[in-house]
């Protein structure tokens, strides 16, 4: 496959994400958990300019570890080849693993904190709506695709697999961002299988014992197996954001990209003892 027509493929799949993330808006529109404010439109300038920032360089990744796969593929290299599962089961496989894939790359991101002051780009936005699933640093893309590259060149994931992760992945971002109100019981019995809006929104909480659960991306499954799942309900009344990060400058669009490179000073209060967590 050539690189042009690689490119031409991601540029539909990144057309395919605007168009969700303009259907998830008008969802927020008509039945919102929290009333838009003021950082409600105030995120939403620097929003969109790293989520861009964010396609244009993961356009290339994307289209460089495809080129790579194919490779592998043409040269039968891969745990699932050399198992010789089936194409139905050997796919089922690499969904579920390359979910696992993000799950390990985002407890490395609040693990270790070089890492770590690069995803609080995406903690830092005070509000969590659709804008937020692609506000990232272009350094957490390099970060993820790394984690995402191990595994897939390992198990010598097929093309078709891999495809249908990144578009199930995608998608599942921006419904786990969006501010749309879910019935709990619908999204309590969801979030036994995969990661829904109000799960996900505990993991944006100010509050550090919060944050650092329910890191899942589409399935619920490894948190709930390494125990680090909150309950989605809790996600209903959440504070987001990151103390330390609310000052306007720190939320343009340059500040964004300069985060990683400055103190990390966020606090957060256990108990009665305020304490730094990273």
């Amino acid at each position: 496959m050539k690189l042009s027509a690689l490119l031409v493929s991601n540029l539909s799949t990144v057309g395919l994400i605007l168009g969700a993330m303009m259907l998830v808006a008008l969802l927020e529109t008509a039945m919102p958990l929290h009333r838009r404010e003021y950082w409600h439109r105030a995120h939403l300038a620097p929003n969109l300019a790293l989520t861009f920032i964010t396609f244009g360089t993961n356009v290339f990744l994307n289209a460089g570890l495809v080129v790579l796969l194919l490779r592998l593929q043409a040269s039968g290299f891969g745990i699932l080849r050399w198992w010789g599962l089936g194409t139905v089961w050997a796919g089922v496989i690499a969904v579920v693993a390359l979910d696992f894939s993000f799950y390990v790359a985002h407890v490395a991101m609040h693990k270790l904190p070089a890492l770590w002051k690069v995803h609080r780009v995406h903690h830092s936005d005070p509000v969590v709506d659709v804008t937020t699933t692609i506000r990232q640093h272009l350094f957490e893309g390099l970060i993820r695709y790394a984690f995402m590259g191990v595994f897939a060149c390992a198990l010598g994931v097929g093309l078709g697999a891999f495809t249908v992760y990144r578009v199930w992945s995608a998608l599942g971002g921006l419904l786990e961002h969006a501010n749309f109100r879910v019935p709990r019981w619908l999204d309590t019995a969801l979030s036994c299988l995969t990661t829904w809006p109000n799960m996900h929104k505990v993991h944006h909480s100010r509050d550090a014992r919060e944050t650092d659960t329910n890191y899942g991306n589409i399935f619920s499954w490894f948190d709930r197996l390494f125990a680090t799942f909150t309950p989605s309900h809790r996600g209903e009344s959440v504070e987001c954001g990151l103390d330390g990060f609310d000052e306007a400058s720190k939320q343009t669009t340059k500040g964004l990209l300069a985060m990683p490179f400055g103190r990390d000073d966020r606090a957060s209060t256990v108990g009665n003892v305020t304490t730094v967590t990273r």
